[in-house]
């Protein structure tokens, strides 16, 4: 069973208060916490790319056996031991054959297993003729047999491993400390095949009513503590240990971690403290993970794609607007912008120069209006027409960016009125759950340019929680295209 926590045992007390407003003991735990634990969808999809080219071949050699000799046709049974080979597979998926509790035990990963080999043999073995059938449930057992015994003991003992060192598991931390937390971290332990592992605990009550540590989980800062804390590390799943009396304190919890891109927890609503999202009541408030691995895998293939198909297409353009503003004013081409990305993490951002270079604004402090004489006679056009942010396509292939996305904001942004846009917008980080874009729902709809009232901050603000909660393949794709029919309405866009 996998042990809670490395456990910790500090005093909080007199601590240094780091930059980033977190003392000296959350900071050191934040830094060891920099990448991002192993998900089990990467142990899904390695078990996945294995098993579809051994199945196949054992699916070969099953219609090998299947066939007579002088029938059979070795490239139209590679394409059907392909096709049972893909059957296997997305039965396994949908039976939660690669789930790693399953991969871990023997028992039911086999039986998983032969389940999903039924249908794709029972297939290729009716085919058999009555006096070859002997021969073609033997080259089944043997077939099956040596894929089965190859990938299954290999693949239990490889991810009991994973499991065992804790490259899996989910990382957590505690909001509310005293006796609600001793019970969770002592249902935790008690789990048979927890994957939880807590670093921390954070509450803002004093040591009498909230101790310093928990069975050796130790307190590490308050409340607002806790955002800034996820924010600078790799954490999974935030779980609130509050008694079913604290309502208000819960309420007010949820409305607080409402801007992290995590999976918010309640230990009282959890059934043996397994936190799965699935099994939760309807009735219950949650906060579910905006940024699982399956859409970060999903994304980061269509960025990549459509990515390098715009380079492709745009060189030229490219090209042209940066000998246009090489030549209309000196100074670099490029110009950038520190910006807030994902989980308010600062980026630097690409694009054209659209000023002259002793009037640039990197801080974004002065917002720009119409007829500015900061902006050149080029980057007049190159903003209208959207062509300045362009460059950003290679903070795309970066990483930095997505192509469809929440915009980002200069980290020091302020709108008309000289007021940050977290005064306008309460919870404004909460647009940040998802990785920024280039383009975005609010951009498509009309929401884009200056800020010169609140209203327009919030109507952008809901464009972009419901592309967040909304998030698909398919509407990624609805918002690239429609695109460079928006760029059209350059109302607003300076």
């Amino acid at each position: 069973m996998l042990p809670v926590t490395e456990r910790v045992v500090v005093n909080v007390a007199h601590v240094e208060v780091h930059p980033t407003g977190l003392n000296e003991v959350a900071q050191n735990v934040a830094q060891g916490l920099q990448r991002g634990a192993l998900e089990p969808f990467w142990l899904m999809c390695v078990a996945i790319c294995i098993d579809l080219p051994v199945f196949a071949l054992a699916f070969w050699f099953v219609l090998y056996g299947a066939v007579p000799a002088d029938a059979f046709a070795p490239v139209p049974a590679a394409l059907w031991a392909c096709l049972g080979s893909l059957v296997f597979v997305a039965t396994m998926i949908v039976i939660g054959g690669y789930r790693s509790t399953v991969l871990s035990q023997w028992k039911s990963f086999v039986t998983r297993t032969f389940l999903s080999a039924l249908f794709p043999i029972l297939g290729l073995v009716m085919i058999a003729p009555i006096d070859v059938m002997g021969t073609a449930l033997t080259a089944t057992l043997l077939s099956l047999g040596t894929a089965i015994a190859a990938t299954r003991l290999g693949a239990q003992k490889a991810v009991n491993w994973v499991i065992d060192t804790g490259l899996i598991a989910r990382r957590a931390v505690i909001a509310g400390g005293g006796a609600e937390a001793e019970r969770l971290i002592r249902g935790l332990s008690k789990r048979q095949g927890n994957d939880i592992r807590l670093y921390g605990i954070f509450d803002d009550r004093d040591d009498k009513r909230s101790p310093t540590q928990v069975l050796g989980i130790p307190k590490i800062g308050g409340y607002d503590d806790l955002v800034t804390f996820v924010r600078a590390a790799e954490i999974d799943l935030v779980i609130i240990a509050l008694p079913f009396a604290a309502e208000k304190r819960i309420k007010w919890l949820f409305d607080e971690f409402r801007v992290l891109p995590v999976e918010v927890g309640l230990s009282n609503y959890s059934q043996n403290y397994a936190f799965d999202q699935s099994e939760r009541p309807p009735s219950v408030e949650k906060i579910s993970r905006s940024f699982a691995p399956e859409c970060r895998l999903t994304k980061r293939l269509f960025d990549v794609f459509f990515a390098v198909c715009a380079l492709a297409l745009l060189w030229p353009i490219l090209l042209l607007a940066a000998l246009a503003v090489r030549l209309e004013s000196s100074g670099p081409v490029l110009f950038r912008q520190n910006r807030h990305g994902y989980n308010n993490r600062i980026i630097e951002v690409l694009k054209f120069r659209s000023m002259y270079t002793d009037m640039a604004d990197p801080t974004a402090k002065k917002v720009v209006t119409r007829d500015d004489p900061r902006v050149t006679r080029v980057g007049r056009f190159l903003r209208r027409s959207s062509i300045d942010e362009l460059p950003q396509l290679f903070n795309v292939l970066r990483g930095d960016l997505s192509l469809v996305g929440p915009r980002p904001h200069a980290v020091e942004a302020l709108s008309s009125q000289q007021e940050r846009f977290t005064q306008i917008v309460d919870g404004y980080s909460a647009r940040h759950r998802l990785p920024p874009g280039i383009t975005g729902w609010a951009q498509i709809n009309g929401w884009r340019g200056e800020i010169d009232n609140a209203s327009k901050l919030e109507a952008r603000f809901e464009h972009d929680l419901f592309y967040i909660e909304n998030w698909s393949f398919w509407l990624d794709l609805k918002i690239l295209m429609r695109t460079p029919f928006s760029i059209l309405n350059s109302e607003g866009a300076y």
